[in-house]
């Protein structure tokens, strides 16, 4: 079992920065997948992020390219989430995930373990 526990939302003008983290305790953080998924009200879940364990290689959704940056810390057993010039689009409930395998990276099935998530929101 893996739990974890986001924080660091809360309400941004738009242009602002946030950095959301991601706390991880139970069985070995650094050897899982970690992922950012985000969702809006009447919206499915959707990918933001992602950062392997083994390679530390990253991607991220066509949409907050080049703004947001993820990264982790296993040290701290910790995911950050990087978050700059934020768009009131970007405002929803953002939940950490974390997972074993490669496969299926960017949608939520892929995932087995998932924070409670954290609002953010972004006024215009």
């Amino acid at each position: 079992q893996v739990q974890l526990v986001e924080s660091g939302g809360e309400l941004v003008q738009a242009g602002g920065s946030l950095r959301l983290s991601c706390a991880a305790s139970g069985r070995t953080f650094n050897r899982y997948h970690m992922g950012w998924f985000r969702q809006a009200p009447g919206k499915e879940r959707e990918f933001v992020a992602r950062i392997n364990w083994n390679d530390l290689s990253t991607y991220y959704a066509i949409s907050v390219k080049g703004r947001f940056t993820i990264s982790r810390d296993n040290a701290k057993n910790t995911v950050y989430l990087q978050m700059n010039s934020l768009k009131p689009e970007d405002t929803a409930v953002y939940f950490c995930a974390a997972t074993p395998r490669v496969i299926q990276a960017v949608i939520p099935k892929g995932y087995d373990y998932w924070g409670q998530g954290t609002q953010v929101t972004v006024s215009s």
